[in-house]
């Protein structure tokens, strides 16, 4: 900014925001919160020795990725990002478990309704198709009474609200 208005670093350090501040231009002073937390995780001389050493049209992006670094280390101070990354793969995960065991039981209700042969005119493909039905019926009978998959996808999430 220089001179006029401080940007938000200069005004949370107290200092005089010269015309060729680096933070000026990532840190206005209108959010002072964004610097704040960037500062209390990561100091103030450790990301303008970053800042300095990126060419300037990576800056936004650096900053961009330490502020977020810097909240999510905020909220956990051990995994930061992190933890956030694994929770959502562990998400995605039971997600697609979940998908497999929908498509299972649309694929043996379809097979329900198809016409059932005899077994005396039943051809080699046939009979594999008859046991499978079988087998996948009973599986996913057995799955569908007990609500153990859906009780153990409920769980907390990051941010301390339950999810199912």
């Amino acid at each position: 900014m220089g001179g006029n208005s401080p940007c938000a670093s200069c005004k949370l350090l107290r200092r005089r925001c010269a015309k060729d501040c680096i933070f000026s231009p990532y840190f206005p002073s209108d959010d002072p919160h964004k610097f704040a937390i960037v500062h209390k995780v990561f100091g103030a001389s450790n990301v303008s020795k970053m800042l300095q050493e990126l060419p300037v049209h990576q800056r936004a992006d650096a900053v961009s990725s330490l502020v977020y670094e810097a909240n999510a280390r905020v909220r956990d101070p051990v995994y930061g990002c992190v933890g956030a990354i694994s929770y959502l793969q562990n998400q995605v995960s039971q997600l697609q478990m979940q998908l497999a065991v929908a498509q299972a039981e649309i694929l043996c209700i379809q097979m329900q309704h198809e016409p059932v042969m005899p077994t005396s005119q039943m051809g080699p493909d046939d009979e594999k198709s008859f046991l499978l039905q079988n087998s996948l019926s009973q599986y996913l009978n057995y799955g569908s009474s007990s609500n153990a998959i859906h009780d153990s996808l409920k769980r907390e999430s990051i941010f301390g609200d339950m999810i199912s």
